[in-house]
């Protein structure tokens, strides 16, 4: 089985969304995460050491179709690739996923 990398792409808050539906609007981006961080996988059934519990559940099944050989074909430009986020909509984080074939 290939290994995965994810990359985070970017982290964002969006304010006038806070504003309307939060408790409070004083909300920044998510601190889970850094723009840049990596995490490798060698299994696709085991979250990364720190890595949000509801982020990975969003991103799992990306992960299980790449880890396994399928690709996005079709949307994505390179089938070995798939940016996804997480379904925070006041605080979303942008993944890459990137299958490594050795």
């Amino acid at each position: 089985m290939s290994k995965l990398k994810i990359t985070v792409l970017r982290t964002m808050s969006n304010a006038d969304f806070a504003a309307e539906y939060c408790e409070s609007a004083d909300v920044t981006p998510c601190t889970a995460f850094k723009e840049g961080q990596e995490f490798v996988l060698d299994s696709p059934m085991d979250c990364p050491e720190g890595f949000c519990g509801w982020a990975w559940e969003d991103l799992h099944k990306g992960v299980l179709t790449l880890m396994k050989g399928g690709s996005f074909k079709g949307w994505m430009k390179d089938d070995k690739t798939l940016i996804s986020c997480c379904t925070d909509g006041i605080r979303p984080v942008v993944f890459k996923l990137e299958r490594i074939d050795e």
